[in-house]
């Protein structure tokens, strides 16, 4: 009985939400210009995927996406890896990461699109921008963490530095690296929602904000809970790749 009522939590969380929105609507609480009634947006929403305009939006958001973030965990790899195979360096460019991690990516778009224009540079730099740091604090963490003993067992048997990065070092940090990715993927969602709003004429991102120029709320709420559906799968993906790597201690994403 308890494993039942526990699978069945989630889907009685969005019934009353939905519950509750419908209820919303029939009191006229809020206009329907406002708030649309739930059976309005379900009926925007088969219409819109009927039509296909949802799939190449998504595949389009996605895309870009899957672009930026290869390159910031690319380059968080390749920094985080440095950091760890030359501790002394840290000094010399740590500040710079510190700056940059607190300046939300969003606000260099109009200095982006003066450098770039609204194509697809701007987009992925933004993109980096928001997943790079949360991926390279994951990737040092877990370099840097490592068990001091398992090290020393590298020492013994002459494992050249390098070598004890390849054979100890990266792999006791694969949790860190995978729970970074994970987090660094949702960034990148709501980088890319943000940053098609403002530069681009495609994407999820923009679907929402030319519904809103026309006055469609439904489609505005169906463009946010495709952002939520796709987010929430990728995410669990993740999870299960997480979980299944690590005998379930990253089910959740965070060890």
């Amino acid at each position: 009985m308890k494993k039942t009522l526990s699978a069945l939590a989630p889907f009685l969380g969005i019934i009353l939400v939905f519950a509750l929105w419908f209820l919303v609507c029939r009191l006229g609480i809020f206009s329907t210009y406002v708030l649309p009634p739930p059976e309005k947006v379900f009926h925007s929403f088969l219409k819109m995927l009927k039509s296909g305009e949802i799939f190449e939006d998504v595949i389009i958001s996605l895309a870009r996406i899957l672009k930026g973030f290869s390159i910031a965990f690319l380059l968080a790899f390749v920094l985080g890896m440095f950091r760890s195979l030359v501790p002394a360096s840290e000094k010399y460019y740590n500040c710079i990461v510190q700056f940059f991690r607190n300046v939300p990516p969003l606000s260099l778009i109009p200095l982006l699109i003066l450098w770039c224009g609204i194509g697809e540079t701007t987009k992925t730099v933004i993109i980096v921008l928001a997943s790079f740091f949360p991926m390279y604090l994951n990737i040092v963490k877990g370099f840097t963490g490592c068990d001091q003993k398992l090290l020393e067992v590298g020492d013994a048997f002459g494992y050249t530095r390098f070598e004890k990065f390849r054979h100890i070092i990266l792999p006791y940090a694969s949790a860190d690296i995978l729970v970074g990715m994970r987090i660094g993927m949702g960034y990148s969602w709501r980088a890319i929602i943000g940053a098609e709003m403002i530069a681009a004429s495609s994407g999820i991102g923009h679907m929402i904000l030319f519904a809103q120029e026309m006055s469609r709320t439904d489609k505005v709420i169906v463009g946010i809970f495709v952002v939520g559906i796709v987010g929430l799968v990728t995410d669990k993906l993740f999870g299960i790749l997480l979980k299944k790597l690590f005998k379930g201690n990253g089910e959740n994403g965070w060890n």
